[in-house]
């Protein structure tokens, strides 16, 4: 008889359940979020398990890597998929949705989710990081210009260098913005030099790295750019068509058929934000701005402007450029504009 389990990850303990082939319950218990712990006690059942559910989530991919690696048949599950799979229960609980994840692996009704290689997590790591440092720098600036605003100081427009200097010029003279000025200025410099120092390491990165150099041939497509689509994809070879890049990150539109209805909806934005916003940035600039090598794909982006809107031609050429990065990455060549616009 075949033996499925499902496990429920949480920081500390994780909730396992395993059942038979026709869904009794054989053996519940609580484990340490541990791979050798997992490990040791799915090994002690004294028999084999057909497959072994986890949901995708922080801890996931470091413990399905392990699990894999002792050669266990492990699959890491889709999140919005098990979610929508447990509407119906009534009571959550760690608990139910370790069963329930054992009898999505019992019944086959799961949509398994590439686990990343560590590199490719690593780049994610640093390319998170720096987001999160270019917006708390943001956010600094915009408060300081917001708290001086509510005193008549208006900021106006300024640049990197001089933005400290116009700061200082509109508190001088006022003890308590002084203070909260120089404070905040402070922390500015020290979040600049952090983000600089992350702009030459993903700089140094995609220099290093063989397929962010060659998607950095596409028009428009930069180190960012290129690093976050390389590790999102990580294995060009799990898509069997270079189409399949489009739903992924959510650039295609939702359906809706029933009956007498069938009617096409915005699209679906599932998958990876990061990946879609900079294909999006992508898309904007080669519509936007005087990018050379491009003029078919611009040309073909336009008519769908002409006909469509701005907004959605922008969608569909960064539709279309996922579409032409993997097939780079898939064939290990650089942009080709002639075959990018076909």
């Amino acid at each position: 008889m075949e033996y499925y389990a499902g496990i429920d990850v949480s920081l500390e303990c994780s909730t396992v359940c395993v059942v038979d082939g026709s869904g009794k319950i054989i053996r519940e218990t609580k484990v340490a979020s541990e791979p050798a712990a997992l490990i040791g006690w799915l090994g002690s059942l004294g028999f084999g398990l057909g497959r072994i559910g986890l949901e995708a989530g922080p801890l996931s991919q470091w413990l399905y890597a392990a699990m894999k690696q002792a050669g266990l048949a492990v699959e890491l599950l889709e999140t919005r998929h098990v979610r929508d799979a447990f509407k119906a229960m009534p009571v959550k609980s760690d608990r139910n949705d370790a069963r329930g994840i054992a009898q999505l692996m019992r019944l086959g009704w799961f949509r398994p989710v590439h686990c990343k290689s560590m590199a490719a997590q690593e780049v994610r790591a640093i390319l998170t990081a720096r987001k999160l440092v270019q917006s708390k720098l943001l956010d600094v600036e915009n408060s300081l210009r917001g708290i001086l605003r509510g005193f008549g100081l208006k900021v106006g427009r300024t640049t990197r260098t001089n933005f400290a200097g116009r700061i200082r010029e509109l508190v001088k003279g006022h003890p308590n913005l002084e203070t909260i000025g120089k404070a905040l200025l402070s922390v500015r410099a020290v979040l600049r030099g952090e983000f600089n120092a992350f702009e030459k390491q993903v700089r140094a990165m995609s220099r290093l790295n063989a397929n962010a150099r060659m998607l950095m041939s596409t028009p428009a497509v930069g180190p960012i750019v290129a690093l976050t689509y390389a590790s999102a994809i990580d294995d060009p070879a799990r898509f069997r068509s270079s189409k399949r890049a489009g739903p992924l990150f959510g650039l295609t539109p939702k359906k809706h058929q029933s009956g007498e209805t069938d009617r096409s909806g915005r699209i679906s934005k599932i998958g990876d934000t990061a990946v879609r916003a900079a294909l999006y940035e992508a898309a904007h600039i080669i519509l936007t701005k005087p990018i050379k090598g491009c003029s078919r794909l611009k040309s073909w982006a336009m008519r769908i402007a002409r006909r469509a809107g701005m907004s959605k031609a922008k969608v569909a050429l960064a539709r279309k450029l996922a579409v032409i990065l993997h097939r780079m990455l898939a064939d290990a060549t650089p942009f080709n504009a002639a075959a990018a616009a076909a």
